[in-house]
Order: structure tokens, then C-alpha cells, then sequence
């Protein structure tokens, strides 16, 4: 038996009636062929069902037609119940579905991880990069930029960073958030943080801050990462050292829900005595007892718009420095 052989370019430019280089120049993207003689050869292409070989073609266009989303996290925290990972990711590949481009996933949550990526998207084997999830003052997005990569990032970059980026407005979700509490009565009002090398954690912070401050109110401070069980350790923690708070912000849903269960354990009814609010609306905060009163941020949209960003930035067109989205308080049962 033999096999059949693929469709070459030969026999498309036969079927069309054109050079092998026009059907080249049609295949690779090329705007100098007129649009007659491109519609006789994207229908021989489809007729014969011939493949382009990606490997020439971008060596003609200098293209990949692929993207990287860099998650600077480990696979464990990616791939966990978290679902700000999952929306951006969500996000990003209905932009690039859109736009016919493919999708990279690399992960960077170690020293080697890094290193990998920063390897591969050095040696353009991708159009531009998009990071989610940046830890510290991380260099590799200002070195790609200036080595004329796209890059645009997730979060306001920590440091002297001039690439652009797509954040929310953490503190005015954050401020919303501890207002509510303070106009529902509560006057210890405790917050279980984010990490401090994230800009998402910072900002939280900031916001909790500055409410507690405009209302006269002391500060009851305990640091998470973002985890059901850094959440579980900062409320006991802040009911240790504060027995007496009658409100706690977390600064992640999964945080929350560690603190409703940790309070629950410890006797204290919620809202009754400690009003409870977090921070993304991940689906299961409406499931949780009592349903949690929590601040929504569109992660969703978020990776849509930095990749509408970056791929207009990779087409050579001038593009906002930074775009920030909106947050809602959603109110349920727990505050």
C-alpha cells in the first residue's frame, strides 16, 4: 500500500494558474498580490488541502504567529483551585483563538524555569510575551522589551520596569471593601495580606490601609501568600493577638475561606461577630458557609485585554502605557 503524498507548493501553483513564488508570497502573508490571483490560490489551497510549512514561513515573515504567557509560579499553584490562573488563561486564549495565533504556557516558578524561558523567548521563537503573576522587581520583561520583544505584563511591574501592563484597581476594590465594614458597625477590623513581593499584595495592602487610617481605626496586620493555608495560619494568628476583632478583609477569596473555617473552629459566628470579606469572587465564594461578601475583579477580561494589547503592539501600533479595570463589592451573607 502506498501512502498518499502531501500537496506541494508546485501543485497548488499548477491548480492556480501562478509561479510557485506568488503562491509563496499569497501563503506567507504577503499584501503585493491582487486580491484575483489570491482568491484562485486560497481556493487551490483549500481544494488540495495543502499545509504550509511553518518552518519557511516564518523564516519569510520573521513570524511565529505564536504567543507566550509566562506564570512565574510553581505547577502546583497554577494548576490548584485558584482560579485567577485558570481566567487569565481563559482570557488570552479567546483573544488568540481570535486572531488565529497560538498559545506557549511556561511556567517560571524556579530558578531553572526562569532560565528556560528566559532562553526561549530571547531566541524569537515566539512574537511577544505576556506575564501573569510577577514576583520582586523581576528584570526578564524589561530585557525582552529592550531587545525589541513585545512584552506586556499582568499587575503594575514592581521597580523601574518600562513595559506596559494591565492591572485592577486593587485599592479602590480594597477601600470599597473596608468601608462597607466600618459603615455595617465594625471598628477591628483586621486584614490577612497578600504577599509583599506582588503588586496585587502591596496595593491590597495599601487599600486596607488607607480605610482603616480615614476612619480613625488601628491597624491588625497578618501576611498570606494568597493560600487556603497561609489564610488558616493568619487568622489564628490574628485571633491570637486580637481576640477582640470583629472584621477581617483577606486579600484572596482562597484566604477568606480558610479564615471562615478557622473562625467557625474557633467559636466565632460570622457575620454575627467577625464580618468576613475577600477578594477575586471565584465561583465557589457564593457556596461557602455563610456565602462570602467579596470584591469581583474581571480576570477574565483581564487576560483578554492584555493580549488584545500585546498584539497590537506586536503589529507596530502605539499602545496605552497602562489600563486599569474596575471592581465591584458583591455583597452576600458573611459581611
Amino acid at each position: 500500500m502506498t501512502t498518499a503524498q502531501r500537496p506541494t507548493l508546485e501543485a497548488v501553483a499548477a491548480r492556480a494558474g501562478v509561479s510557485r513564488a506568488t503562491v509563496s508570497r499569497v501563503v506567507n502573508g504577503s499584501t503585493t498580490v491582487a486580491e484575483p490571483i489570491r482568491e484562485a490560490v486560497t481556493r487551490a489551497v483549500a481544494e488540495l488541502g495543502y499545509v504550509p510549512n511553518l518552518a519557511a514561513r516564518s523564516l519569510v515573515t520573521q513570524r511565529t504567529d505564536s504567543i507566550a504567557l509566562v506564570m512565574p509560579e510553581a505547577a502546583t499553584r497554577v494548576f490548584s483551585d485558584d482560579q485567577v490562573f485558570p481566567g487569565i488563561i481563559r482570557g488570552v486564549s479567546q483573544e488568540l483563538e481570535a486572531a488565529d495565533k497560538q498559545l506557549v504556557l511556561m511556567l517560571a516558578g524556579s530558578p531553572a524555569g526562569h532560565q528556560r524561558v528566559e532562553r526561549y523567548t530571547t531566541g524569537r521563537h515566539v512574537d511577544g510575551v505576556l506575564f501573569a503573576s510577577l514576583h520582586g522587581a523581576d528584570p526578564l520583561p524589561g530585557t525582552l522589551a529592550r531587545l525589541g520583544i513585545p512584552v506586556v505584563v499582568s499587575g503594575r511591574p514592581l521597580g523601574d520596569v518600562p513595559v506596559p501592563y494591565v492591572d485592577v484597581d486593587h485599592v479602590a476594590g480594597v477601600t470599597t471593601a473596608v468601608r462597607h465594614m466600618i459603615d455595617i458597625g465594625r471598628r477591628r477590623i483586621a486584614t490577612i495580606a497578600g504577599p509583599q513581593d506582588m503588586v496585587a499584595g502591596i496595593e491590597r495592602l495599601s487599600g486596607y490601609r488607607s480605610a482603616v487610617a480615614d476612619a480613625g481605626l488601628p491597624e491588625l496586620i497578618a501576611v498570606g501568600d494568597f493560600t487556603r493555608e497561609s489564610g488558616a495560619a493568619a487568622m489564628r494568628r490574628l485571633l491570637t493577638e486580637h481576640p477582640d476583632l470583629d472584621g477581617v478583609f483577606a486579600a484572596s477569596d482562597l484566604m477568606a475561606h480558610a479564615a471562615l473555617r478557622t473562625l467557625r473552629e474557633a467559636g466565632r459566628r460570622v457575620p454575627d461577630d467577625v464580618a468576613v470579606v475577600g477578594f477575586d469572587d471565584i465561583e465557589t465564594a457564593a457556596y461557602t458557609e455563610p456565602p462570602l461578601t467579596t470584591v469581583r475583579q474581571p480576570i477574565v477580561e483581564l487576560g483578554r485585554r492584555m493580549t488584545r494589547q500585546l498584539l497590537r503592539l506586536a503589529a507596530g501600533e502605539e499602545i496605552e502605557q497602562a489600563v486599569m479595570l474596575p471592581t465591584k463589592l458583591i455583597l452576600r451573607e458573611s459581611a
